[in-house]
Order: C-alpha cells, then sequence, then structure tokens
C-alpha cells in the first residue's frame, strides 16, 4: 500500500503547503541507544487520525524507514534493517507530532532521514543522524623497553578501541609540544563497524622525558589522555660500558685481596721479629746475670786469701 502511497504524495508536491520542522543541526545517537528523530507539523483545524498519513525514507538510497496511514502502521515495505526497531509516538500524532524512535542505534544507522506527511495537504523535511560511540580510555606502550641508551630510537604506540566515528589522536611532549606532524595512525573496523586506533609515534631517547597520547572524539569531544615516562632508571649501560665496569670491579676485587695478603703477612713477620728481639734481649740479660754473678765470685776469693 505505501508502494502506491508514496508516489501519490509525490504527486502532490508541488500543491505542498503543509510545513514540516526538523533539527537542522545533525541528531547525535550512542551507538547502542534510543535515538529520536524530530519531526512535527502544524494544521489549521482538527484532523481525524485516518486521514493523516506518515512515511520516514532514508533520503539517498529511498528506503522505508516506517510507514503510517489508516490510522494504523504500514511496514509491508519496511526495509529489514529497520524491522522491530522503529516507532511512532501515537498519542502525539493528532498534536502534528510525527516524530520516529529508532532503538539500538547501529552505526549502519547513519545518514539522511526524510520524513513525509500529509493531511490533505502535503509536506516534507529531512535530517541528518550522526552516531558516535566512546573510545576505551588510550594505553601507550614503549618500544623496545630494555637496552636503552640516550640517543636510541623509541617507538611510542598508543591504543584504544571500541569507538565511532574516527578519532584524532594528538601527541605532546613535557613541554607540550605537539609531536602529532611525526605520528602514524592506522583504522580498523569490526562488524558492528566501531574502530580500533592504533597511533605510533618514534622520538629520539632522552632521560626522563614524558609523553602524552590524548583522543579526541568529533562528536563527543576529548575522551581521555594516556601518559608515559620515561626515566634515567629505564636507561640500562651499553653492554660495552657494563664488561667495562664488571671487569674493574674484579680487578679492584683482586687487588684488594692481594693487599690484605701483604698486610697479614707484614704483621705476621713483624710480631716474629719483635718477638725474635724479646728473646734476644731477655738472653743477653741472662748472660749479663751469669757474668757479673762469677766476677762477684772472684773477688770474694780474692779477699779471703
Amino acid at each position: 500500500m505505501l508502494s502506491l502511497l508514496l508516489p501519490a504524495m509525490l504527486a502532490v508536491q508541488a500543491m505542498a503547503v503543509l510545513e514540516l520542522t526538523v533539527p537542522e543541526q545533525p541528531v547525535v545517537a550512542l551507538h547502542g541507544s534510543d535515538a529520536t528523530l524530530n519531526c512535527s507539523f502544524s494544521h489549521a483545524n482538527p484532523f481525524n487520525l485516518s486521514d493523516l498519513s506518515v512515511f520516514w525514507q532514508l533520503t539517498d538510497t529511498k528506503r522505508s524507514v516506517h510507514g503510517y496511514s489508516g490510522g494504523r502502521d504500514q511496514l509491508v515495505d519496511q526495509a529489514e534493517s529497520f524491522v522491530n526497531r522503529t516507532s511512532l509516538f501515537p498519542t502525539r500524532l493528532g498534536l502534528g507530532n510525527a516524530s520516529l524512535l529508532l532503538s539500538r542505534v547501529v552505526v549502519a544507522d547513519e545518514g539522511s532521514y526524510t520524513c513525509f506527511a500529509r493531511v490533505q495537504d502535503y509536506g516534507s523535511a529531512s535530517l541528518l543522524l550522526q552516531v558516535a560511540a566512546p573510545y576505551s580510555k588510550p594505553v601507550v606502550t614503549l618500544a623496545p623497553e630494555s637496552n636503552l641508551r640516550p640517543g636510541d630510537e623509541v617507538t611510542l604506540t598508543c591504543v584504544a578501541y571500541g569507538g565511532y566515528p574516527e578519532a584524532g589522536m594528538v601527541w605532546q611532549d613535557g613541554g607540550g609540544r605537539n609531536l602529532t606532524d611525526n605520528i602514524t595512525t592506522s583504522l580498523v573496523a569490526n562488524e558492528e563497524g566501531l574502530f580500533s586506533m592504533t597511533s605510533v609515534l618514534t622520538v629520539v631517547l632522552e632521560p626522563n622525558s614524558n609523553y602524552s597520547c590524548g583522543l579526541i572524539n568529533p562528536l563527543l569531544g576529548e575522551e581521555g589522555y594516556a601518559f608515559v615516562t620515561i626515566t634515567g632508571q629505564n636507561i640500562a649501560f651499553p653492554p660495552v660500558a657494563l664488561w667495562v665496569t664488571v671487569g674493574l670491579a674484579v680487578c679492584l676485587l683482586v687487588l684488594l685481596i692481594a693487599l690484605a695478603a701483604v698486610c697479614r703477612r707484614k704483621i705476621k713477620e713483624s710480631c716474629e721479629e719483635a718477638r725474635r728481639e724479646a728473646e734476644e734481649a731477655k738472653e743477653l740479660e741472662e748472660e749479663e746475670s751469669k757474668t757479673g754473678v762469677k766476677a762477684r765470685r772472684r773477688v770474694g776469693d780474692e779477699s779471703g786469701g
């Protein structure tokens, strides 16, 4: 029936005086949520709903989204992708409200929609539906993660997923300098049309450097930032310097051991020499004592004679 109704409505387009009002700005709907496509009209005289015809279609492809006439929905020609996802507001139709409720919005719903309405007179108007989905919080990884030296090239990778539409990724260093001109960005869509974004930045390593990756959704605005700090603790000794350090440590240890051995030997020799000197002094004292005793005896003998 709608296939006959719409051409009839278009046939009287030249004499259409029914003015329809729709949003001038795009309607932004979150992926998975419900969206209301507002369409209203003014009619000077009260009318019976059986005299009202409302038809929604995709502007570009002309596919039927929802139809209403004769006081009830007409969904025979409805595109399969909209089945069980559309409805009007029956209690408001008599007030000139021909708005469409679109449930469980998906990326494929994005586009231009045209609202047709007729109550004796005819009118139409189009609006734009845009779909948005928030991205996950960005995550930054560093490669390589070890054996880093000042002056090395380091690759920073920022990843966010599950969002729509394509977002902008902004890289900055710790001083706020924009590094976005040096990035490579790739985009992959899943079966739902949602994107995974990967942005790669290559920088020359400096100790204690800060970098940030910011994600900006053109429909939802700024979504989040991720930060990475490369500190001096992350910078390992170069292999050559490491071996030199180990070699010096070993040499120092050997030197200390040798010095300890020499000192120990010197102390032992000193102790032995002191002991010998003490023994010699004791022997000398004993000899002197014996000599003195003999001398006194001779003196005594001579006096007795």
